[in-house]
This record gives C-alpha cells, sequence and structure tokens, in this order.
C-alpha cells in the first residue's frame, strides 16, 4: 500500500511542481524578517541566533503539537532561536487585528472554519517558493521529496504563499464492524443512502449526525457529489459564483436527495445546537449514526472518542444515478493545512525554517504517524497504515480514483464559510427547504461576485 499511495496521491495535487533552482544558500527571507544571518548550507534563510519565532497554529483535528516537534527541531539545529507556537481555535477573530495593527505572527496555520479569507490578505503574505528550493535537514532539494503539485492549493493570482503540509481526502466515513455485524453495504447512490437510512431507522438509529460547526460538511458532501453526477462545469461555475451557479441541475438534485433524508428523520436531531466534536462522538463512540462526511482528519480528531474496534473506513462520496459523468471512484482531495507567512512579521526568516524542520523526514513522519494522515512528504507511510483502516483505506480511495481527483477553493478564498454555515444548519434542522437552501447559498455567491473591492479568481477548467 505504501507504494500506491506514493504513486497514487501525486495525482490529487493537479499539476507539477515549478521548477526552483537547487538551493542550500538562500538568504531571501520575505518582507518584515528584521532577524536575519548569512545563509549557509545548515541555515538557508539565514535566521539569526537568538531571535525568536511567533508561531500560531489552528488547534482543530490535527493538533498543533505536530508544529511544537518540528520547533523542537528547529532550537536543536540553530543555536539560539526560540520558537513560541501558540493554538488557536478562531484564527482570523485571533489574528486579524493583529494583521491591522502592523504585527502579526511569523507563521500561520490559516486553518478552520474560522480561517481568514486569502482575498482579503493576499498582498501581506510573503511568498514561498524559496522554501521548497532550499534543502531539507537531510541534505535533499525539498522540492525532490513532495507529492507533485503542492504549489497549487497554496497559489493565488499566480503567488505561491500558502505551503498546505497534509494531504486531505474528502469521504463518507463509517464503522466496517458495525456495518459487518448488520449486513449492511456502504452506499454509492442517494437512493442507497435512503434505504440504508431506513435500515438505520428500524435498529434505532440514524444515517447522518452533524454539530454546529461543521454544517457545512454537509455543503462539502453535496457539491462534491453533485460535481461527480454532473461533471466538472458544476465546480467550475461554483467556483466563479455564476448566477445560478446553486441551481444546476446537479446540485438540485443532490439537495432534494439530502431533504428528503431530513424528512425521513435520518438525522440526528439537534445538531443546530451540538458542539461539532460532541456530534461527531455520536457517530464515532455511540453509533447512532451509520455515516459521516469529512476530511481524513476525522480519525485523529475523534481517536479518543471513538468505540473500541470501530474500525473507521472511508469510501467515495455517493452520486445521484449510478451512471454520473465522473466515476463514482472519483474524489476531491488536495494538500490541506495552509501555512502562511505575513510579510510585517518580525522574523520571515525563522518562520521558514520551522517550515523546512517541518518537512523533514522525522516530522513528517511524526505527523503521518501520530495523526494517521499522510502529509505532502512522499514515501512515509507504510502499507499497514500505521496499524489504521482508514489510513488504508485513503490509500484504495486514492488507488481506485486515478486520475478522477478533482478540488476548488472558492470557498476559503473568500472566506464564506461562515456565512454558509448559517443556512446549512437551518437546512440540516428542517427549517429551511430546497429552495431556501439555494436562495441563501446563492446570496452569499452573488454577495461576493457583486462586491468590486474583493478581488476574483476566474477558474476555467
Amino acid at each position: 500500500m505504501r507504494g500506491a499511495l506514493a504513486a497514487t496521491a501525486l495525482v490529487p495535487l493537479g499539476g507539477a511542481l515549478a521548477s526552483c533552482a537547487s538551493s542550500g544558500t538562500t538568504t531571501s527571507t520575505g518582507g518584515g524578517a528584521a532577524t536575519t544571518a548569512a545563509g549557509s548550507a545548515n541555515n538557508p534563510f539565514g535566521v539569526a541566533s537568538g531571535s525568536t519565532v511567533d508561531a500560531v497554529i489552528f488547534n482543530g483535528g490535527y493538533g498543533y503539537d505536530y508544529v511544537t516537534f518540528a520547533a523542537d527541531i528547529v532550537q536543536k539545529e540553530q543555536s539560539g532561536v526560540t520558537v513560541k507556537v501558540s493554538p488557536s481555535t478562531q484564527i482570523a477573530q485571533q489574528l486579524q487585528p493583529r494583521f491591522v495593527g502592523g504585527n502579526p505572527p511569523d507563521l500561520i496555520d490559516n486553518s478552520g472554519a474560522g480561517s481568514i479569507g486569502f482575498n482579503t490578505i493576499l498582498d501581506q503574505l510573503t511568498p514561498l517558493d524559496d522554501v521548497l528550493a532550499a534543502n531539507n535537514l537531510e541534505g535533499q532539494p525539498i522540492s525532490s521529496t513532495l507529492y507533485d503539485g503542492v504549489k497549487e492549493p497554496g497559489t493565488f493570482s499566480g503567488k505561491f504563499v500558502a505551503l498546505n503540509y497534509v494531504l486531505t481526502i474528502y469521504a463518507i466515513w463509517y464503522s466496517q464492524s458495525l456495518f459487518d455485524a448488520n449486513g449492511w453495504t456502504p452506499p454509492k447512490t442517494w437512493d442507497e443512502a435512503k434505504d440504508l437510512g431506513a435500515k438505520a431507522k428500524a435498529k434505532g438509529k440514524y444515517l447522518f449526525v452533524w454539530g454546529k460547526e461543521a454544517a457545512t460538511y454537509y455543503s462539502t458532501l453535496a457539491m462534491d457529489s453533485a460535481i461527480k453526477e454532473g461533471g466538472p462545469e458544476v465546480r467550475i461555475a461554483l467556483e466563479n459564483l455564476e448566477p445560478n451557479c446553486w441551481s444546476q441541475p446537479a446540485m438540485q438534485s443532490v439537495f432534494t436527495a439530502m431533504h428528503d433524508c431530513v424528512a425521513a428523520g435520518y438525522f440526528v436531531p439537534g445538531g443546530a445546537g451540538t458542539q461539532f466534536t460532541a456530534a461527531q462522538a455520536q457517530w464515532s463512540n455511540d453509533q447512532q449514526a451509520l455515516l459521516y462526511p469529512s476530511g481524513s482528519w476525522i480519525e485523529n480528531e475523534m481517536k479518543k472518542a471513538t468505540k473500541t474496534d470501530f474500525k473507521m473506513t472511508g469510501i467515495p462520496e455517493m452520486t445521484v444515478t449510478a451512471s454520473p459523468k465522473m466515476a463514482y471512484e472519483s474524489l476531491r482531495s488536495a494538500a490541506g493545512e495552509p501555512f502562511i507567512i505575513p510579510s510585517a512579521g518580525k522574523n520571515a526568516a525563522g518562520a521558514k525554517e520551522v517550515l523546512r524542520a517541518m518537512l523533514s523526514k522525522d516530522a513528517a513522519t511524526n505527523f503521518a504517524k501520530t495523526r494517521l494522515a499522510p502529509t505532502i512528504v512522499k514515501g512515509l507511510v507504510p502499507a499497514d497504515g500505521f496499524g489504521s483502516s482508514a489510513l488504508v483505506s485513503q490509500s484504495k480511495m486514492l488507488d481506485a480514483a486515478g486520475k478522477n481527483v478533482f478540488n476548488y477553493q472558492f470557498v476559503d478564498l473568500y472566506g464564506i464559510n461562515k456565512e454558509q454555515l448559517v443556512v446549512w444548519n437551518s437546512f440540516l434542522s428542517g427549517g429551511t427547504d430546497v429552495a431556501g437552501l439555494t436562495t441563501g447559498l446563492q446570496q452569499i455567491s452573488d454577495r461576493v461576485r457583486g462586491d468590486s473591492s474583493i478581488k476574483k479568481q476566474t477558474v476555467t477548467s
């Protein structure tokens, strides 16, 4: 399985790395780097002894101590350098005032529901091309150790400003042991999902569950399902914020199937008032619900609240029909957890050195083993997935998908997740029908499209 992951994971990131000159003596540190020294093979960015790196990391499904692990490496490798790693669950709320005040942290993991929209800070970020051009701690060019296409999801308006560290797969997750015990088959279509919902209800269980901060996981599921059903043109219309993009037939057919599930009582009630990890525990620990849509961070996020012998397993998201335009095995997958370096930070050199440490074999292996998810550093996940059934299933899904992999960035680019949460919580609670959901989502897209102060990104393929 190791070889399969190494081979197939090249696909979801799309495209190839832009060519980078061999480094090891790079001295460019980006704007705001007030603490630099002469570059060397062991200190390519010239981080100064005695300097401090201020890093604020999103404390979500992957936690934040994997950055602390890399920070410890930096402090051992670079004498006198101190790395302060602080967790946050509200990146925009806590850090936007610091951007406005001209004193942002040196390194930020701009992730989570409360992340900062990239369109609002693009001109305040340091390009990261020289990080990939530098040698890693093992003496190899970093660019040669990564899966292809790692620059694409972090490139906006032609600038590579976000290093996405984790290879993320979006899927439907379930308990293999629970399904085996009941003779259930994971659904491939929405009709099969509704049939499974009826079987779950007969057993006193539900099909789905959601929590208020993660209601938009069902937006991701809906979009991915519709894109597979209707083809890339569905995705392109959404990304370009086109008028009536949420009214596309494929999108409407998925919304209708979801509404059928809500109306039939296949969702655990009360999600709009339930904290999302508590809701997820209703699935992973209490097994009240059979299926949960999420990114591949879910196993690590819920490892302390998952029933023994759960055998968490992932499958591709459902399609509406058995003959969608894109194969059922198609996946949304891309690098996630975007790390950025504000140009007004005091120690860009130190921030880049932390990223260099994170991309070392030791740090990347530590992440994969402890978070049960692969990083963008290739070839570090063994065939047994470190004993994780979820990680093994990720490899299988990637292998089955082949080149049928897609991604989109518009939700993060325009920072609209918070607005969408309101609409989705209402819909999943039964307070809004398909027409209301469609109108609510379209109004958000229209607002962004009509705001001339917001820089737009046009997607053509």
